[in-house]
């Protein structure tokens, strides 16, 4: 009779360990799904803003214009707009970027040439992405930088290819329209 109910509480903790096991996987599998992508027509994309940071107007416009093209090149949105376009207001799922410096250190192509540990350029910006209105749908940290070879204005074209991605990686792609 011993024996009968040790196998039961035996059986019974096997049993309820792996309905955990179960649950606990079903839970990861859960985790691991990926978000489900934005979804928006068109994007307008501000200025670049350098409040706390001392950052070179040379570097600023060239950031602007790398992020243009390179968010242009993603194929996400129908439309690319520049900052104070009055063509993106008519858009009715419009996101608008904002991108914010907070970091930025100008190094030397000199120095990089000479060693290749020292002289690296690296710009840190905080990226926010909000629908018309004004609400947050995501935020993200992004860098570019040149450590070896390159000028220093390489940095933001760096920078717009991980502001590429990160489009890439969260917002679906735009369907062309059916006739």
């Amino acid at each position: 009779m011993r024996l009968k109910h040790g196998l039961s509480c035996f059986f019974s903790l096997v049993a309820a360990l792996a309905f955990g096991f179960g649950l606990a996987s079903a839970a990861l599998a859960l985790a691991d799904t990926p978000p489900t992508p934005l979804r928006a027509s068109a994007i307008q994309i501000e200025q670049i803003q350098s409040e706390d940071v001392k950052l070179p107007m040379e570097f600023q416009m060239s950031m602007y214009e790398h992020v243009i093209e390179e968010v242009s090149k993603t194929k996400r949105f129908a439309h690319v707009y520049r900052d104070g376009n009055r063509d993106a207001a008519s858009a009715p799922d419009l996101v608008t970027l904002r991108c914010i410096v907070t970091g930025f250190k100008q190094g030397s192509a000199m120095e990089r040439q000479v060693t290749t540990v020292a002289g690296a350029t690296s710009i840190t910006v905080h990226l926010e992405f909000t629908d018309k209105n004004g609400q947050k749908l995501l935020q993200n940290d992004v860098k570019g930088n040149v450590r070896f070879f390159g000028e220093n204005l390489r940095a933001t074209y760096n920078f717009s290819k991980q502001v590429a991605g990160v489009v890439r990686q969260n917002f679906a792609p735009t369907t062309p329209a059916k006739k």
